[in-house]
This record gives structure tokens, sequence and C-alpha cells, in this order.
């Protein structure tokens, strides 16, 4: 009951701002008095502010997605560097965001670091949209007092990744539309089309050819079968979503196949480099140990087969070893890492040569993507015309082959 009231119920409100214009929205708040004494400090003279009404079915608005995270991190990194404090920083920003969960996230935040908690332990009480990752940088700067700058390296990471990611899943979407339609396609053609022909073929009191024989087949298969058909598929995609979180072993050897793949599996290493490279920049520019560094590293990596060599790299590099031959000892990144690696380390800006090196494979990934989507688009008209012409063949070779014996 303590932690409901702390973090107040949603009002919504009608009123007027200091040019008089008329204005409304939602706000946070305890009760309706203090609704209004926030609408107050904030120049807004509240006509209307009634209890915002739960939905009869559920809870309502978007669930909050990590865009919407990227979005309130830039969002609040801006306001710091314009000199706002933090609290009404986060007043500005939560009269901004478009997603109402976010918004009633953001209030809840805000509330904890008024009443004295740091801004680091408010976030840490919501894992699932701010990581360990997250919260250390925060609590980084925090700690030296440098905190509107360790935002803006925060929103900058979380931009990238979203970016990457967005890449990643642009590449993946198309082979699945591929099969997708692929499927949609010679479902209907089975169930709809192929039946029409079959009944025609009784009246031929011929032997109809192998291939046509098959397809019919397959056609009575899947027009008896079909919601067996269906619960298979859902069966299997479950055991397969169960097995990949359950079994270690599992999702293993799911990672090394997806770096194996054909095209796909390029764009995915890249990805990896570029993630690694952009995740160790960014932490260790915020001042934070090597060691503790790699550690996040390798929660970020994406990828269970290149976690594991750098927790190796990790302890490589608490026993003494350089960053360089850690690395390579692996095997498992490419040169221009370790030589930008080496050359930071030199020098004394592995920050900026980590940086460079995810912003070069960043836009690999980008370019990969544009030349898988290029080529997956003759190869959709190529799956999809053998399995609509080996149809139709299949449909009229006993019509061809009546017509000759004519």
């Amino acid at each position: 009951m303590a932690t409901s009231a702390a973090r107040g119920h949603t009002f919504t409100w009608k009123g007027t701002d200091k040019t008089g214009r008329s204005t409304k929205g939602e706000i946070n708040a305890t009760t309706t008095s203090m609704a209004k004494a926030q609408l107050r400090r904030r120049g807004i003279n509240p006509k209307s502010v009634r209890k915002k009404s739960k939905p009869i079915f559920g809870s309502s608005g978007k669930p909050i997605k990590p865009a919407d995270v990227c979005i309130f991190t830039r969002q609040l990194a801006t306001m710091m560097k314009a000199g706002v404090p933090l609290v009404q920083s986060f007043d500005i920003v939560s009269e901004a965001l478009e997603n109402p969960k976010m918004r009633q996230l953001v209030d809840s935040i805000k509330t904890d670091v008024a009443s004295g908690s740091g801004l680091s332990s408010s976030l840490a009480k919501y894992p699932r949209q701010f990581d360990d990752l997250y919260c250390s940088l925060v609590a980084s700067g925090e700690t030296s007092g440098t905190l509107e700058v360790m935002l803006d390296r925060v929103a900058t990471y979380k931009e990238k990744t979203e970016q990457l990611k967005a890449k990643i899943k642009k590449a993946m979407t198309y082979p699945v539309a591929v099969v997708v339609v692929a499927l949609v396609v010679t479902s209907i053609l089975l169930i709809k089309v192929v039946p029409q022909f079959a009944e025609t073929f009784t009246s031929f009191g011929s032997d109809l050819p192998a291939f046509t024989l098959f397809v019919l087949s397959i056609s009575n298969l899947v027009q008896e079968w079909w919601w067996g058909i269906i619960l298979v598929g859902i069966a299997a995609s479950f055991v397969f979503r169960e097995a990949k979180l359950r079994s270690v072993t599992f999702a293993e050897g799911l990672d090394k196949l997806a770096l194996k793949l054909p095209v796909i599996g390029n764009v995915v290493f890249n990805s990896i480099i570029a993630r690694f490279s952009r995740t160790l920049a960014t932490t260790f520019a915020a001042g934070v140990p090597l060691v503790d560094a790699l550690e996040s590293t390798a929660g970020a990596a994406g990828n269970s087969v290149y976690a594991k060599s750098i927790r190796q790299i990790r302890d490589d590099v608490t026993t003494g070893t350089t960053l360089h031959n850690s690395i390579k000892s692996t095997g498992l990144f490419p040169n221009m890492l370790l030589q930008m690696v080496s050359i930071g380390e030199e020098s004394g800006a592995l920050d900026d040569m980590l940086d460079k090196v995810a912003t070069h494979y960043e836009e690999a990934v980008d370019n990969a993507v544009d030349s898988l989507s290029s080529l997956m688009e003759p190869i959709i008209m190529s799956v999809l015309g053998v399995l609509v012409g080996g149809l139709m063949i299949a449909m009229y070779l006993p019509i061809f082959m009546l017509g000759s014996v004519i």
C-alpha cells in the first residue's frame, strides 16, 4: 500500500498556460490537490483535474519498448545539459512522452528522486527497462559529478544500439517473409485450387502421372489434417523457444549456426563486433575499470559464443595480460579490431579507437543489409515461381497427356 501511495495515481487535466491558451494532458500525483499544485508550478492554471479511470479489460496503452527508453534518455540528457534541475527535467520529459506507461514510469522515478533517492538506485528498481549496464553508467556519472555528460553518452549508446538492432531485424525479416509468403500461397493452392482439378481428373478414366498423384496426396493430407499441422507448428515453436531459454548447449548451438549461415552470418558477425566495440568504448570512456567494462560488454554481446570469449578476455586481463593479446588469443575477432586496440593502448586513446571500430562495423552491417535486401528479391520470385509453377504443372500435366493421346 505504501508503494502504491508513493507512486500515486494518474490524473487527466484541462487548463490554460501562461499565454491563456487552452491545454490538457495527464499527470501523476498522490492526490487531486497535489496534481493541481504541480500544474501551477509548471505555469498552468488547472480548470479540471480528474482521476483517470482504469480500463474495464486489463491495462491500457502500449508496452514500454527499448525505443521509449532511448527517447527518454536523450531528452533527459538534453535537459540536464541545458542546466535544468533533475526533478524539473523529469516533469518536462514526462509531458513530451507519448507512451502512457512510459510516462507513469518516469513519474514514479521522479517521485523516488524527489524523495532523496539517487537516480541510479531509482532506475535499478525497473530492471526490465534499465539494465545493469545502464544503471552502472548513471551511477558512475553521479559519483564523478558528471551526470549530464554520462547521460549524453548513455543516450548515444542506446541510440546506436537500437539502430543496430533495427538493421539486424530488417535483415532477418526478409527471409522470414519469403517463407511465410511461400507457405500461404502453397496452402491456398493446395486447399482451394488443387481439389477443383481433382474433381476433373476423376472423369478421365486413366492413370495420372506420378507427380500429379503426389501433389493430390499432399492436398488431401492438408485438407484433412490442417488443424493438426497448425498445432504441430505451434508446439514446435513453443518447444524451440523453451529449449533456447532453458538449454545452454542448444542456445550455443544456435548462436554458432547463426555465424555460419551464408550472407546472414556475415551480418551477425559484424553486428557482434560493432556491439562489442561500442559497449566497451562507452564503459571505458565513462571511467569504468576495464575488467568491469568487459563484464558489461559480455552481457551485451548478444551471442553466447562471443560472450564466453569476452569473459575469457576479462580473466586474461585480470592476470596482467594486455587487452590486445587477450583479444588475439581468442581467434574470434578481426585484425582491424586488434590493430586499433593495440594503437589505443599505446596512445592512451582506447575509447576513441574502439568508437571508430564500432562506427566502421555499424556501416558494414548497414551495407550488408542493403545487399541482402537486393539479393532476396529475385530469390523470393524464384521460390514462389517454383512452388506455384510446380503445382500448376502437376495439375495441367494430365490434361497435356490426354491431349497428346487424342
